[in-house]
Formats: structure tokens, sequence, C-alpha cells
């Protein structure tokens, strides 16, 4: 029966590496973190601005297709007014058709403009105040220190 005493293990001497806190003045420990906090800073808006790129690049082939798209759905849209003109010139005079379709198409712009009216002026009352989240970022930050 072995025990634990029967086994030794080697001893390897190596030289001693300070570790954080060891032979370290509190001066170089945050000269080391701010070294360290600024150069994390800086990769990370590296990052962000690459990703930026990328996305903006995507953005930007999107906005072309549904410019695309647009430019098209308005093609069709006339196309598709003249068929309910032709289509009303059918029962009615082709005058009267078209004055129809035109009076329609006017109270539908109207209504489109009152709801967007309407929503415009309900965005106002909300706008955005960056510095205020600014100053509960600090204050969370001044209560982290303090802890």
């Amino acid at each position: 029966m072995s025990t634990s005493a029967d086994h030794t293990t080697p001893v390897v001497e190596a030289t001693p590496v300070p570790g954080p806190g060891k032979g370290r003045t509190i001066g170089e420990l945050v000269a080391s973190v701010s070294e360290q906090l600024s150069s994390l800073i800086r990769d990370e808006l590296q990052l962000a601005q690459t990703q930026l790129a990328e996305k903006g690049k995507k953005l930007g082939t999107g906005a072309g297709f549904l410019g695309a798209a647009a430019v098209v759905a308005l093609y069709a849209v006339g196309v598709l007014l003249a068929a309910a003109v032709l289509g009303l010139a059918t029962v009615l005079p082709a005058w009267l058709s078209a004055l129809i379709i035109g009076v329609v198409l006017l109270i539908i712009a109207g209504i489109a403009a009152m709801l967007g009216k309407k929503k415009i002026d309900a965005s106002k009352q909300h706008a955005p105040k960056p510095q205020e989240g600014f100053k509960e970022d600090l204050d969370a930050v001044k209560k982290g220190i303090k802890k």
C-alpha cells in the first residue's frame, strides 16, 4: 500500500513573476489600468467603425433596390389609374370618369396628409434629451466608484 508521502513531486525552480499587486506601486497599477482602458476604447471604436461601414454598404444597396421598386410602383399606379378611368368610361363619359377618379385620389391624399400632420405633431412632444441619459450614466459610474 502506498501513501502520499511515498510520492514526491519534482521541484522546478523558476524565476518569480510578480503578479497583479505584487511588486508594483499604485501609480504603476493606475497607469496600467489607464493604458489598458484607452487601448480597449480605441479597439472598440475601431470595431464599431468597421461594423458601421459594413452596415452602411448593405443599407446603401438595400436603399437602391427600394428606390428602384418605388419608381416601378409609381409607374404601375399610373397604369392602374388609367385602367380605372378607362373601365369607368365604359359606363360614363370619359371626362366624368377621369373627374371621379381624380376626386377620389384627392380625398385619399387629404386623409393621408391629415394623418401625417397628426403624427408629426405628436412626435414633437417627445423630444430626445441625451444630456439626461449622460447624467444618469455619470451618476451610475460615480456610485460604482464609491463602493
